[in-house]
């Protein structure tokens, strides 16, 4: 049986974990708006038309800040498009997603849905069709409480309060060739630049993003960064990270190492971000946004889902519509778990995306809404994971792949809060073949108890949730897991996901 023994302290911290690394990311794609968060005619439809029921599991997910409204949409989406009466909006082509976009849900409609879920907006500009101005415009609408022409045609609209948003991308993916608008890094940054000034001027309070590279694997990775911070870093206070992972060809053992890649690519970008603030002479430090990131069948898409047909646009495809399995679970909690370990400088993240779109929650027009196998990790880390990262010390056994050499067969995070005494440690089992046994040094925690454990297995590693069977997979209590003398044993089924939750218990 593979081993591995890990060390908590929590005086040895990575960084406090910042909420909004819990965020995740709406697009006006397929049917994550329309037949996902928006549904009209729905049985539990609220008066503006947004589903109750997918509320409910929204709050439950625990989500922060959502991203809108892309993504490669954005980048050829006119925002004054989706304001003002419905009747008078217009219809126009998506052409990102080869789709017909309808309006009907816009900036103010998905405030109006945010503060039903608790979430916070991240809104990306579209610097790909357009630019410095039409920044500008979108900023004023939001933003300015009233007194100019655009502040006032949100309060006509019906919006008297302001949206308040404090976080904007700039641009999406501008590296990547499928863009709409995609440039050059020297042409992008100058841009980027530009309207990051302009915006301050206008709201001095905003927070920045500015696009980084669309993938680690990008030819162009490294010196996009380099060359944009160049040009932007007195400017922004984010760079983006994207990253997708999908089961290639049937390499299991490697699709179950991804977190190692997402790993050297966080790394990779703060040593370029700390490489171009040296060169510049600057203090402040570059944080990561890492705004996109999930389990996805991207060789699916393209060979299945994809719109050709040059007649087609359809209103709210199903595209990209991935049924998730326990695999894809626990290769998504490992994930999670790559975030926190770098929440020094990731301190923000966008699960992409939230409803049926590469999703944890699925619905089915007119029907039931229910969890995908990947809800569970998300909800149960957002809701456990509070205070500071901690640093580890972990040794494990390790197992080869033929994409990442050796790995470890056990991947770990914890979390500590001092306010409360909780702590919180989320682990992976990669081993394919064999449980793993855990032995966990606490005692530096003081005297603590097991407060919940739950693990996410199943003998069926491609076993998934459906709308038949919508609870096939569920989250069970790990009945292995002792304390004893100060150490935590625990033992994890093969291909597995477990959060532990401990609880400081007063002194005698």
């Amino acid at each position: 049986m593979p081993r591995a023994h890990l060390t908590l302290d929590p005086h040895f911290t990575v960084g406090r974990i910042n909420r909004r690394i819990f965020g995740s990311f709406i697009e006006h794609l397929g049917r994550c708006v329309y037949d996902g968060i928006y549904e009209p005619g729905h049985p539990t439809a609220d008066s503006n038309g947004f589903r109750e029921d997918v509320i409910e599991l929204v709050r439950e997910l625990g989500v922060s800040t959502i991203r809108y409204p892309g993504g490669n949409f954005v980048s050829g989406f006119r925002w004054e498009d989706s304001v003002g009466p419905r009747s008078e909006r217009p219809t126009r082509l998506d052409l990102a997603w080869h789709s017909t976009e309808t309006n009907e849900v816009g900036i103010d409609e998905f405030a109006l849905w945010l503060e039903k879920t608790g979430s916070e907006m991240m809104y990306a500009v579209n610097l790909g069709t357009r630019g410095v101005l039409e920044a500008l415009d979108v900023l004023e609408y939001a933003n300015i409480a009233s007194g100019t022409a655009l502040s006032d045609a949100r309060v006509q609209n019906g919006h008297p309060k302001p949206h308040a948003i404090s976080m904007w991308c700039l641009g999406n993916e501008m590296d990547g060739p499928w863009q709409l608008g995609h440039t050059s890094a020297e042409d992008y940054g100058k841009l980027a630049s530009q309207t990051a000034k302009a915006m301050r001027q206008l709201d001095p309070s905003v927070e920045l993003v500015v696009c980084g590279s669309s993938s680690a694997h990008m030819p162009t990775f490294g010196a996009w960064e380099h060359t944009v911070l160049e040009h932007t870093y007195e400017d922004v206070d984010y760079i983006s990270c994207h990253a997708y992972y999908e089961e290639i060809d049937g390499d299991t053992a490697s699709f179950l190492a991804s977190a190692v890649d997402m790993d050297h690519f966080i790394e990779s970008v703060v040593a370029t971000a700390d490489a171009v603030r040296a060169q510049l002479g600057q203090t402040k430090k570059i944080n990561i946004s890492f705004d996109e990131w999930n389990v996805w069948y991207i060789r699916r898409y393209h060979s299945e889902d994809k719109i050709t047909e040059i007649d087609s646009w359809p209103t709210a495809p199903r595209l990209l519509e991935d049924n998730y399995s326990v695999l894809d679970a626990v290769v998504f909690g490992n994930l999670m778990i790559s975030l926190l370990k770098h929440a020094e400088r990731v301190t923000s993240a966008s699960l992409a995306q939230l409803v049926n779109v590469i999703a944890p929650i699925m619905t089915e027009p007119g029907g039931d809404v229910w969890r995908q196998t990947t809800f569970y990790p998300f909800a149960l880390t957002s809701r456990l994971a509070v205070g500071d990262a901690l640093e580890l010390k972990l040794s494990s056994d390790t197992y080869e792949t033929t994409t990442y050499g050796e790995v470890p067969i056990i991947d770990a995070v914890a979390t500590h809060d001092d306010e409360t005494g909780r702590t919180a440690i989320f682990l992976v089992n990669r081993s394919q073949r064999t449980a793993s046994e855990i032995t966990i040094d606490v005692s530096h925690l003081g005297t603590v108890s097991l407060l919940e454990t739950h693990t996410l297995a199943d003998d069926d590693i491609y076993a998934t949730n459906t709308l038949v069977d919508q609870t096939r997979v569920t989250p069970s209590p790990n009945e292995s897991a002792s304390i004893t003398d100060g150490v935590l044993m625990i033992t994890l089924p093969a291909v597995s996901w477990t959060a532990i939750s401990l609880g400081a218990l007063p002194a005698a």
